[in-house]
């Protein structure tokens, strides 16, 4: 049953959002006003007349996706969920912006009740949304209609389509034909320098056609409900292609003084101009935070048909599962997990056989387990045979092949790190993304929101050290090690062989938000005692690889390609009579978050320790003595050669340890 608009009821909820809109920032004395009062209407009729949602359960597998890109008008979403009765009270509109309130001054992801991606860096939301497209695709594929068939909805302004990030995503949202992703272009031509004129020209609607969207123009309809509905209702139907539906609006309105203003965007209004715009709209002036009770009961009787529709949804999972449907495979991609089991299909490597790179050690980990990992979807940067992401068997994914298992990001770092996080947000999916460990700096910004939200998304992060060689400088990291590992909430491991790659594989698979697995373009050896330790020792960070039984004198500590130089230099300071421990370490997170016993078995206290890792020693004083480091940018030669110039060899290692044990 589906509940008719009352032209009565829209005018007041729409003027009761316009009113919360300048309290909350009011109260705050922050906030952002404007883009949330010209957003009112285009609000309400998407959470009345439009939206699949559910506000006693937000997080309905088959809801409709809803994205505040512009997340700095965070409470015009705020409103809607309070309205819609989504976990949202009236003091927690009260508390806008206050410490310990579930309203920030951005949205967050695991904060508030209905947010489903964290937003706030510009560009970022929208992004989110082609990846939220992507994985509703591949979910439908995979399982059917019945169980997935949704949109995902996205408003953005002029400050998310300025920034590059927009440029990459909606390209490959328009090249896929992502026909379930509309996205309202707020058209308001401010920004808070001014006027966008002072620095954009851009013809948005032309530059989305030209990716391969439909255009919906709206034109002066920004107060116009049924015009914003049937505007919405001409996207769904999407014809092959994702919608832009461009929409002009007037930030700020109906405010006498500030509608069109800078001083709208990013400035709460004055007491004295919350009045006037107050009385223009027709209610209580002089009151903050007025919600009338008819509004509320209102948006709960609209809500009624999402109801119903997740009741059915809910008896369609049932009968599926009675049918035969393999619920355990449904559940495990939902949280973007293996099948219980999964990891005894790692595969094991034994020491002294080939040397493997543990860029092909993490393709070779895919490959063995993606048949009981049912969300597994990787994908590369145009680099997808260099990352190990070239799954075999895999499929494309693209309009033709909505189910493909693999998504070719094209050289759309930033982009991809995004989709990502809205593909992992969305659930049914696990993305694993890769590109060299250099270019993750394009990746940063995207990187950052999927740790500060906690997705699980997992970084495939190649070439990881000056072993790179010929490319040279620009290609060579040096500083990344030390500044991911700076990142809160993100889980970095560089594995020192393939045996080590599995672990950290499995390790990724199980995590509950980003891990990035940082692997080497160059064959490795696969060292002695990783098959019997590495199982243990990655999960906890550290462990000792060589010399558990022994007193050391030195400990050698090794990331990565530098295990084995420390395993070949404790036999040279062996021949001399100095006895070393060498710890391998994938992981100062995990490391950190042991116990201090456990720390102190690994690396005995008032023992030396030499650090020995091909980036910058930037960090490491907090557990070596010493390090044998770079603190330069690379160089173009042969990798080893490289290597050795910066002194990473077995005898210069012996050398340092020798110094270091000599005091």
């Amino acid at each position: 049953m589906t509940t008719a608009p009352d032209p009565d009821l829209d005018r007041l909820a729409v003027a009761t959002i316009r009113g919360l809109a300048m309290d909350a920032p009011r109260a705050a004395s922050s906030g952002h006003p404007g883009t949330a009062m010209a957003l009112a209407p285009l609000a309400h009729v998407l959470f009345t007349r439009i939206l699949r949602h559910d506000p006693g359960d937000p997080t309905w597998p088959d809801r409709d996706r809803f994205v505040l890109s512009n997340g700095h008008a965070s409470i015009l979403l705020y409103s809607m969920l309070h309205l819609s009765g989504t976990g949202v009270s009236l003091d927690d509109l009260r508390a806008f912006r206050q410490w310990g309130s579930i309203t920030p001054g951005h949205p967050e992801r695991g904060h508030t009740p209905g947010i489903e991606v964290t937003t706030g860096p510009l560009g970022q939301g929208f992004a989110n949304a082609v990846g939220m497209a992507i994985a509703e695709r591949f979910t439908r594929a995979r399982f059917g209609p019945d169980l997935c068939s949704h949109h995902t909805f996205v408003v953005a302004g002029d400050g998310c389509f300025e920034e590059g990030i927009s440029h990459e995503a909606a390209s490959l949202a328009g090249h896929l034909g992502l026909d379930r992703l509309v996205c309202v272009y707020d058209d308001n031509h401010i920004s808070i320098d001014g006027p966008t004129e002072l620095a954009y020209s851009d013809d948005v609607p032309a530059r989305f056609a030209a990716y391969g969207w439909s255009v919906v123009q709206l034109g002066e309809a920004a107060d116009d409900l049924d015009a914003i509905e049937a505007g919405l209702r001409r996207a769904l139907s999407g014809q092959g292609r994702p919608t832009l539906v461009v929409l002009r609006s007037h930030i700020g309105f109906p405010s006498p003084h500030m509608t069109d203003t800078a001083k709208a965007h990013g400035d709460p209004f004055s007491p004295d101009e919350i009045r006037l715009t107050k009385e223009i709209l027709g209610i209580p002036p002089d009151t903050s935070f007025w919600v009338p009770d008819e509004v509320v009961a209102y948006y709960a009787r609209m809500a009624e048909g999402s109801r119903q529709a997740h009741a059915a949804w809910a008896g369609r999972l049932a009968a599926w599962e009675e049918g035969g449907g393999d619920r355990a495979a449904w559940d495990a991609a939902q949280a973007g997990r293996g099948l219980p089991g999964w990891e005894a299909k790692l595969p094991s490597f034994d020491a002294g056989s080939e040397a493997i790179a543990t860029r092909q050690a993490i393709k070779l980990c895919l490959d063995a387990t993606a048949p009981l990992i049912p969300g597994l979807v990787p994908g590369s940067a145009d680099l997808t045979g260099n990352t190990g992401m070239a799954l075999d068997g895999a499929t494309a994914q693209s309009a033709g092949e909505p189910g493909g298992n693999l998504v070719h990001y094209g050289i759309r770092e930033h982009g991809m790190g995004a989709v990502m996080t809205g593909m992992a947000a969305h659930g049914g999916v696990l993305p694993v993304g890769g590109t060299f460990f250099v270019f993750s700096d394009y990746m940063r910004g995207a990187v950052r929101v999927a740790a500060l939200s906690g997705v699980h998304v997992v970084y495939s992060w190649t070439h990881d050290s000056v072993g790179l060689g010929e490319d040279g400088p620009t290609h060579q990291p040096v500083e990344h090690l030390a500044a991911l590992r700076a990142m809160p909430g993100l889980r970095l491991l560089r594995p020192a062989d393939a045996n080590e790659t599995a672990q950290a594989w499995r390790i990724a698979v199980d995590a509950d938000g980003p891990v990035a697995l940082v692997l080497s373009r160059q064959k490795l050896p696969v060292l002695a005692g990783t098959a019997e330790l590495a199982a243990e020792g990655v999960p906890r960070g550290a462990y000792v690889l060589a010399g558990a039984g022994e007193t050391p004198d030195v400990v050698l500590v090794g990331t990565g390609s530098e295990v084995a130089l420390c395993l070949a230099a404790r036999d040279l300071l062996a021949t001399g009579g100095i006895a070393a421990r060498v710890v391998s370490f994938p992981s100062w997170d995990l490391f950190a978050g042991q116990a201090g016993a456990y720390r102190d078995a690994v690396l005995p206290p008032g023992v030396p320790r030499l650090a020995v890792e091909a980036g910058t020693s930037f960090g490491w004083e907090r557990y070596a003595d010493d390090s044998i480091s770079i603190h330069r940018f690379g160089a173009s030669a042969p990798g080893a050669e490289v290597m050795a110039h910066l002194g990473f060899t077995a005898d210069h290692v012996a050398s340092r340890a020798r110094a270091l044990v000599r005091g």
